[in-house]
């Protein structure tokens, strides 16, 4: 059974926290209503949420965006919460975004909160979207919470496309230089063996190359059948929690992308904690929910011993620099934030700083990628060129 995590308040405004095992977040607040607390934060335990971090989204966040803009606007205007929600469900045009708008609108009709109706589907909108329309419906200020929910997606929207940017290159390189290496084995190879088959000294280099090519055009099916076994095993292991945690601890290092992809997470886990804090969610579930919408296992840990560490009424930038994931430069900005009392403006600087880095980063890395790749594709067909023509330059030294 799943387990949340939660915040309740008593009558008195006690606060008070702790995890159950529920089936859902409307469970848990039944559970704790029965005992004299009232939920106002109930979120899935980080177990559960960092395994959904790679779930590919059915929504994109160009559309959240859009949906964020077009309810604040509705709800300026005078429209009512569920109508506004009905109203953008029946535009959209994404089918799934659209049934569960309509599906939200009829539980807030029916007296549900809205941050409990837009929970039921953590596939769509995640920990830091809830916790904002929570925050944001408490507070009394949802139009203002929606323009900065619309305002942060777009930037993450810009982050992503950064990064897609740099890693879609190197893909489309080597997607094509693995159909170059299969239409020439099984075309091109056949077609110079004729000429060498009878006999002749042919090099070692040449056979081997002759045999592979006749293994893949007469045993095409176990190529494969070995192919997508390779596949599936890979497949089933990163799904595995082992070899999740090596990739998530080996891809901040990783040659060429390591750097990238560890300014790309802190980037979006301080802007998701400054968006959260300066919406008015309490540091502690900013930091719940920041972490896991990081993208990284390793900044979710941390952000979890942080918030640890707040309860007990320590600092925040000491846990996250023990973690060993964040440069000293951001701990020692964030400590100087907490001094001041300027935490989220500080966050805000941090990520922009590393926005600038990563599309710098982006750029250099396509330009230094794209003459490596096509040098390692030449060298390869090249390399296969020259072996497939030895055998005649053998045979026409020998005749001379």
């Amino acid at each position: 059974m799943p387990q949340f995590s939660y915040e309740a308040v008593t009558a008195r405004n006690e606060v008070h926290r702790g995890v159950l095992d529920a089936e859902s977040p409307e469970d848990v607040a039944e559970i704790l209503r029965e005992t004299g607390l009232y939920a106002y934060s109930v979120r899935a335990r980080k177990s559960e949420t960092l395994f959904r971090l790679r779930k590919r989204r059915s929504v994109k966040i160009a559309d959240l965006v859009q949906l964020s803009k077009q309810f604040a606007t509705l709800i300026n205007s005078g429209v009512t919460v569920p109508q506004a929600i009905a109203i953008i469900g029946r535009q959209s045009s994404n089918a799934v975004l659209s049934k569960a708008l309509k599906s939200i609108s009829a539980d807030v009709m029916g007296g549900a909160s809205l941050a409990d109706a837009f929970a039921k589907y953590p596939d769509i909108f995640d920990d830091l979207y809830i916790a904002m329309l929570r925050a944001g419906e408490v507070g009394g200020m949802l139009e203002s919470t929606l323009n900065r929910l619309a305002h942060h997606l777009e930037k993450e929207k810009k982050l992503r496309d950064n990064v897609r940017s740099a890693v879609n290159y190197p893909k489309v390189v080597g997607i094509f230089a693995a159909a170059v290496f299969i239409v020439m084995m099984v075309f091109l190879v056949p077609n110079f063996k004729k000429y060498t088959a009878s006999g002749g000294n042919i090099p070692g280099i040449t056979l081997f190359i002759y045999s592979l090519s006749d293994s893949m055009r007469g045993h095409w099916y176990i190529w494969i059948a070995a192919c997508g076994a390779i596949v599936a095993l890979a497949t089933a292991f990163m799904r595995s929690r082992t070899g999740h945690e090596l990739w998530e601890k080996s891809k901040l290092t990783m040659p060429f992308f390591g750097s990238l992809i560890s300014k790309t997470v802190i980037s979006r886990f301080v802007r998701t904690l400054a968006t959260l804090i300066r919406g008015g969610v309490p540091i502690v579930s900013a930091l719940e929910a920041s972490g896991p919408t990081s993208g990284s296992m390793l900044v979710a840990n941390a952000a979890e011993a942080a918030a640890r560490e707040i309860e007990i009424g320590r600092n925040l930038s000491r846990p996250l620099a023990a973690s060993g994931v964040f440069p000293p430069m951001v701990t020692e900005m964030i400590a100087i934030g907490e001094e001041s009392g300027s935490l989220p403006e500080m966050l805000d600087k941090i990520s922009e700083f590393y926005d600038e880095e990563i599309d710098s980063e982006s750029k250099n890395l396509g330009t230094v990628l794209e003459p490596l790749l096509l040098i390692v594709v030449g060298f390869l067909v090249g390399g296969m060129l020259i072996a497939l023509y030895l055998p005649m330059f053998t045979s026409i030294a020998s005749g001379i």
